[in-house]
Order: C-alpha cells, then sequence, then structure tokens
C-alpha cells in the first residue's frame, strides 16, 4: 500500500456561521498567493461553499462525505492530492459533531487534525472553556489548534488567546470587518461567479490572516491509498448536453470527470442566454436558481420544444431539484410570481419563505441504489406516479419522490454520481 505525507488540516466550528468559510478561504487564498498548490475540500454534499473556495485556492473543490461519497471515494481523492500538493484543507459542515456523519467521524477516520473556528465577537475567557470542550468532547479526536472570527481590538484578541490552555495551538484571529463578509441568500452563500468583487475579499480575507493570524504550514498527515475503482466506458462516443449558468450551477465537479472518465463529451449551454439546445444523446438539468431567473427562463420556447422533442424520442435526461422546477408547467417565486416552465412534467412549484427539505438521501432506482441529498424552498405538486422515494440514512422526514417519464428522470435529489458509478451512467443512456 502506497502511503504520501502533506500538511491538512480540517477546518471545523461550534456550529453554522461561525465563519469555517471565511477562514478556509483566507487560508487558501494566502497560501496560494505564496506559490503554494493548495487542494481544498468540502465536509458534505454543500454546493455553494466550494465555488468560494475554488476561487480562493485556484483548484477545483471537491465534496468528503462518509456516507455520500463512500470512505473509499474520500480517501482516494485525498491520497491523489496529498500527491502534488503543499497544503490540504477540509471544511467541515455545521458544527465539529452535528449530522451522522459528522466532521468529527471524517477527521478521525482519516486522521486529519481539527482547527476549530469560533466567533469571538461577544466573548472573552468563555472562549477558553468552548475551545476545551471541542478538544477532548471526543477521545482520540486530534484537535490542532484555535482561530477566532469577528474580534474588535488587539486587546480582545488578546484575551481570547489568553483564555487557552497551552495543549491549543493559537492560530490567530480575523477582525470584524464587512469588506471580509461572504455575502448570503437563502441558500447559503451567493454563488461565486456572481459576486463581482469575490477576488478582491479573497485578498482582503488573505491579507487579513497574515496581519492576524499563524502562516505556517501544518505538520505533515499521512494519506493510504486505497483499492483503485475502474469506470466503465459505458458512455463512449455519447454527447450530454448539461445547462450550466446561474439558474443551474449546482454540478459537482466529481460527477462531470465520471462522465468524461466514462467517455462522454459534456456539452455545455445556457438556457439563461439563450443557447439552444446542442445536439445530444442525453440532456442533464442540474439544481441552482431558475427562480431568480423566471422570466429568462419562461421566455425559452425554442428550448422547452427542444427538450419535449428530445424527452419524446425516448432519450434519456437527468433533471435535479432546480432542474425538476424547470421540468414542469410553471414554477412561482417567493412574491408569488408564476411563470411558465418547460412542461416535461405535468405539475407547479412555488419557492416558500422557509425551508422544505434538507438531509442526506439515496434512492433505489431500477439502475441501482444512488446517493445525494435534499437541500430545498420550494413545494412541488407533481401530477405522476413516483417512480420510487428516497430514503433518509439517519431517519428524518425528507424521503424525496423520483418520478420517471420515458428516460427523463426527476427529483429534488442531487445526486453524487461516484456512489454508484454503473447506475448513474445508466441514467444517461437509452
Amino acid at each position: 500500500m502506497s502511503i504520501r505525507h502533506c500538511p491538512a488540516l480540517l477546518v471545523s466550528a461550534p456550529a453554522s456561521g461561525q465563519g469555517k468559510t471565511s477562514v478556509t478561504a483566507a487560508l487558501a487564498r494566502w497560501h496560494a498567493r505564496q506559490g503554494r498548490r493548495v487542494c481544498v475540500f468540502k465536509t458534505g454534499p454543500d454546493f455553494l461553499d466550494p465555488m468560494v473556495l475554488a476561487r480562493a485556492a485556484g483548484t477545483p473543490v471537491y465534496q468528503l462525505d462518509l456516507w455520500m461519497c463512500g470512505e473509499t471515494d474520500v480517501r482516494r481523492r485525498l491520497f491523489d492530492a496529498a500527491g502534488d500538493a503543499d497544503l490540504i484543507l477540509v471544511e467541515g459542515v455545521m458544527g465539529l459533531f452535528d449530522g451522522a456523519p459528522s466532521s468529527a467521524d471524517l477527521a478521525q477516520q482519516l486522521g486529519l487534525p481539527v482547527l476549530a473556528v469560533i466567533d469571538g465577537s461577544a466573548m472573552a475567557q468563555t472562549f477558553g472553556a468552548l475551545a476545551c470542550g471541542l478538544a477532548s468532547y471526543r477521545e482520540g479526536l486530534s484537535m490542532y489548534g484555535v482561530a477566532a472570527n469577528r474580534i474588535g481590538s488587539a486587546y480582545h484578541a488578546q484575551l481570547l488567546q489568553e483564555s487557552l490552555p497551552a495543549s491549543l495551538h493559537w492560530l490567530g484571529a480575523l477582525p470584524r470587518d464587512d469588506r471580509l463578509a461572504l455575502p448570503e441568500r437563502h441558500l447559503g452563500l451567493i454563488a461565486a461567479d456572481e459576486l463581482s468583487d469575490l477576488d478582491a475579499r479573497l485578498d482582503a480575507l488573505a491579507d487579513a490572516w497574515s496581519q492576524h493570524a499563524a502562516t505556517e504550514l501544518p505538520p505533515p498527515v499521512v494519506f493510504q491509498s486505497p483499492l483503485a475503482e475502474s469506470i466503465p466506458p459505458l458512455l463512449q462516443g455519447k454527447h450530454i448536453a448539461v445547462a450550466r449558468d446561474d439558474a443551474f450551477c449546482f454540478l459537482y465537479p466529481a460527477n462531470l470527470d465520471l462522465l468524461r472518465q466514462a467517455g462522454a463529451e459534456l456539452c455545455f449551454f445556457s438556457p439563461v442566454a439563450g443557447d439552444a439546445l446542442p445536439e445530444c444523446d442525453a440532456v442533464w438539468l442540474p439544481g441552482g436558481y431558475p427562480e431568480l431567473h423566471l422570466d429568462a427562463l419562461s421566455k425559452r420556447h425554442d428550448l422547452h420544444a427542444a427538450l419535449r422533442t428530445h424527452r419524446d424520442a425516448g432519450k434519456p435526461m437527468l433533471a435535479e431539484c432546480g432542474g425538476l422546477l424547470f421540468a414542469l408547467e410553471s414554477l412561482a417565486d417567493q412574491q408569488g410570481h408564476t411563470a411558465p416552465m418547460a412542461g416535461l412534467l405535468r405539475g407547479h412549484a412555488a419557492m416558500q419563505p422557509r425551508l422544505a427539505a434538507l438531509g442526506l438521501q439515496g434512492a433505489s432506482l431500477p439502475e441501482g441504489e444512488l446517493r445525494g441529498h435534499t437541500f430545498h424552498y420550494a413545494q412541488a405538486s407533481i401530477d405522476a406516479e413516483p417512480l420510487a422515494h428516497a430514503f433518509n440514512p439517519n431517519h428524518g422526514p425528507c424521503k424525496e419522490a423520483v418520478y420517471r417519464e420515458r428516460r427523463l428522470t426527476a427529483s429534488f435529489v442531487h445526486f453524487y454520481f461516484p456512489s454508484n458509478a454503473t447506475a448513474a451512467l445508466r441514467l444517461f443512456l437509452p
């Protein structure tokens, strides 16, 4: 078994909203500016944080989730990264011990030291109590150090640092500053491509980190090679049209890689910009924000007709979450504005002010079991009998329906294709 060594940290926190993404982005951008190759990963199924982190590091960001991706996939990606990276950063999800599997589970199983980010804006010595609690809560977890976010002054940072025991490294702090904030909307951070000043914000984060925090590399971690997995060339010679723009932007890099490894040629097109449907053997309508582009999408009568023709010919199509909403007859935004969509499935949907579904999902399809997740604010009424219902591995209430119309597969579930490569590839076959 081959072994590789590379400095690595898992960046976590006591809860969401503490500043994990800001600290991870600051570290990635600062080290990248020093000429180091930084590989960043995101724990869990999130799409939005990886977009920002990919811009910060200048390299694609892949998912690491012990259930959705599987341990073999996780180990292989870390081992591959250790072969050419100078630093590996893994941003955690939610709080350190939240969820199953949690960021702590990943850190402990993979031997990753943890950097805890704590929002110190409304505390002093209690900062140390929180840090000690995180470090000692689970035996065998390696806590490397602590960083503070949103500090008010140098004296404030001093108080926080003095509250820590000698066993925990003080990694420094980021100040409270609107220029360092990463804007958000209902699904999380605003997508990277929509922020014209994102690079300026990332540079400001890196500058602040270099002024107020530690910049040395963490200790190296040992990564072992897992068994290699061969990808069957089931899509050799196939052309897959993939919608990709601000309305359809939730695309796992691992999914794109898998399609290409199976022999497919990917043809990207923008429904919002008016692109025609490319000549293709299959179509993928991924998730995103169709509700923010209702008028542009509703006027695409040519695309609607082309997609219906594709469906009627029995050609494969996958519509995920936002893609599902576009596939329905109409969609209403949170203000109640309703617009016609592609009409590939009989049904209607409307955006709600509150979260409608969240959680990991697994679905047993005729092609095989695929894993993924759901996260949306839409309520849909679909006039069709589901092909299957997904299950939540943590026994949560979200059990999304999966619909099948000829070779169109549609669901709120975002599938992670490498969870079952052969099953995913078969979705794109007649």
